[in-house]
This record gives C-alpha cells, sequence and structure tokens, in this order.
C-alpha cells in the first residue's frame, strides 16, 4: 500500500542500522532505497492523508499539487513540487523545489543543507533556517538557483503532505516530479547550467 512507503522503508533502514540523516552512510542507504520506489505523487497524496496541513512552516519539506497562475508563459514547470518553504510572499510563500535538480545534485544541495538544521535529533520538530540571504551567500547552497521558485496559496491543489525530516532522503528520491511542457532530462538539464 502507498501510504505506508515512508514507514516501510523508514523500517527496513533501521533493521540495516541506518538511522535517518545522522550520516552519510544512512542518508545513502535511504536515497539508494528510495530510488527504487515506483510511487507517483498522485497515490502519495491521495493516501497520506494524516500528514495533511493547511498551511507551510519555513524550513520543513512538504509535497503537494500546484497549478501556476502564468502557467501558459512558463517554458516547463512541477505539478507536484517537493519543497522547503524559505519565506512568506504576497499572497504565498518562497521555496526550493527540489524536483527541479536531478539526483546526483539534489543529494549535494540536501547534504549541505543539514548544516541549516535548527537540532540534530530529526523528529517532528526539526526544521532548516533558511533565508535567501543564507543559501546565495555560500559556494556549498549554490545548486539552490534553479529551485527558487513563488508559489501562491490559491494555486495550490491539494492539501500539503508534511514530510517528517527522518524521511527527506527518502523523498528527496522518490520518483515524485512530473513536469508539464518539459522532460525532467531537459529541466535537469537547464538547472545545471544555472547551478553552476
Amino acid at each position: 500500500m502507498v501510504s505506508k512507503v515512508f514507514d516501510e522503508l523508514l523500517a527496513q533502514g533501521v533493521r540495516s542500522g541506518q538511522i535517518p540523516a545522522r550520516t552519510q552512510q544512512s542518508r545513502d542507504w535511504f536515497r539508494t532505497a528510495a530510488k527504487k520506489t515506483k510511487v507517483t505523487a498522485e497515490k502519495v497524496i491521495r493516501s497520506e492523508k494524516t500528514r495533511y496541513k493547511n498551511r507551510v512552516i519555513m524550513g520543513k519539506m512538504y509535497l503537494f499539487n500546484y497549478d501556476p497562475k502564468h502557467k501558459a508563459t512558463l517554458p516547463y514547470y512541477d505539478r507536484y513540487p517537493l519543497i522547503f518553504p524559505v519565506q512568506k510572499a504576497d499572497g504565498g510563500f518562497y521555496g526550493i523545489n527540489m524536483h527541479y535538480l536531478p539526483h546526483v545534485l539534489r543529494a549535494r544541495l540536501m547534504d549541505a543543507l543539514y548544516s541549516l538544521s535548527r537540532d540534530k535529533r530529526y523528529d517532528e520538530k526539526t526544521r532548516l533556517k533558511l533565508s535567501y540571504s543564507v543559501l546565495n551567500s555560500a559556494a556549498k547552497y549554490k545548486a539552490f538557483k534553479p529551485t527558487f521558485k513563488r508559489y501562491l496559496t490559491n494555486h495550490v491543489r491539494s492539501r500539503f503532505i508534511e514530510i517528517s525530516s527522518a524521511e527527506w532522503d527518502i523523498a528527496l528520491m522518490m520518483p515524485l516530479q512530473k513536469f508539464a511542457k518539459a522532460s525532467a532530462s531537459e529541466v535537469w538539464r537547464d538547472s545545471r547550467k544555472t547551478a553552476k
């Protein structure tokens, strides 16, 4: 059952001696396992009702369905963003959508973002201390540039699914992106250029 994908991968990892997010070895284990899943964002959103949130908290991770206001003029967009909200904006918020990066750059950026964690417990209270100025000021975060997007609340088409910090590496590598007007490889090619 799809709703148990996160729980099953966490349990497998713990049985293998992996503690989520604590070491590079455990991050790599969960990322590799997550790449093998065959789940879609639509199924996750429909099945994870216990994770539904009405609003976002800065520095936590969320998955949701989105229909951009200016989709007619955008070269492409992600219908199911996987984001860390960074700051509030009129009518919505800015966030970094990890789907805009190929897997290798996602992992590299996530490894750097762990240094911005408010605590090292990686529980339901854990979040990242994010701001545009912090992300823009350090070379280790440079891959964030193609991921930084504005989201309007009235164009969100589902509830927000909150991803716990213990599951960040799982969600990061799951095949949840769904780009409109371009393939993932085209989007990632553009992102590689911008992230340099």
